[in-house]
């Protein structure tokens, strides 16, 4: 399996990050997991392009995780790709029938289907798939992915797990962690520095606090807003004062390979 991360930053543009986007490659097929503003422009700078996503995974409905989803329908049709698979949580139909309501020329010009999941077990893209519930202002779900063949985060010095997890955007909080235990690989909601608390997304040492004890192969900090900017390594510090494990913070354009 292979992450990148198409992009890191949040509601509030930096010009260095784009809105939230994953694409994770896998044996059996290719994946979007959320797709905020910005996100399609990364993805055509991958060698998959928007042409080899055929289905896209939602955590939540808030634009900094939509906001690319009507351009991609329309960037595949437009390229000739004929479908498209919309998974996510409750009232993602009514989210892509709304979307399509208000761009009515876009209706039937690919074959979509859409569906709605939840903090359960189920597939999609060939990737097994658990989701968990999050703390958030919104109704969203984190994602546990599994490959069969796949073990370990590449330069992680763990070859004994092939579990990635994606928080999606959360207050950190233990039932989550535990939910992560054993990834070889998790990205977690990291949006503000100690000073600026505000619900729904965590800081520094609340995630620190979290993750105590957990054994994760490496934690990647992401959905990073502009107070975070040049204050990277005192975030890093900060989580380290409760959790010793590998901790990084992701920039777009990053590939991880969890092999």
């Amino acid at each position: 399996m292979r992450v990148t991360f198409l992009g890191t930053g949040s509601a509030m543009p930096t010009g260095e990050r784009f809105q939230t986007g994953l694409l994770l490659e896998g044996d059996e097929g290719t994946l979007l997991v959320d797709c905020g503003s910005g996100a399609l422009h990364g993805l055509a700078r991958t060698g998959v392009g928007y042409e080899g996503v055929s289905s896209v995974l939602l955590t939540h409905h808030h634009l900094d995780h939509v906001a690319d989803l009507m351009p991609l329908m329309k960037a595949r049709w437009l390229a000739g790709e004929e479908h498209l698979e919309i998974a996510g949580p409750q009232g993602t139909k009514a989210l892509v029938d709304g979307l399509l309501d208000v761009h009515e020329y876009m209706q039937d010009r690919l074959d979509l289907t859409v569906r709605e999941v939840g903090p359960y077990g189920f597939g999609i893209a060939g990737f097994d798939v658990e989701g968990y519930e999050t703390r958030h202002s919104m109704y969203c779900l984190a994602y546990r992915f599994g490959e069969a063949a796949a073990s370990g985060a590449e330069g992680s010095g763990d070859d004994s797990r092939g579990v990635f997890t994606f928080s999606g955007d959360s207050d950190a909080f233990e039932g989550l962690a535990n939910f992560a235990e054993g990834s070889a690989v998790l990205v977690h909601d990291c949006s503000f520095p100690d000073d600026v608390d505000v619900s729904g997304h965590p800081t520094p040492s609340q995630l620190g606090e979290a993750l105590s004890g957990h054994e994760i192969g490496r934690v990647y900090l992401t959905h990073l807003y502009p107070h975070t900017d040049g204050r990277h390594d005192e975030m890093l510090e900060s989580i380290a004062e409760a959790y010793d494990g590998d901790v990084r913070v992701a920039e777009d354009g990053l590939s991880v390979t969890i092999s």
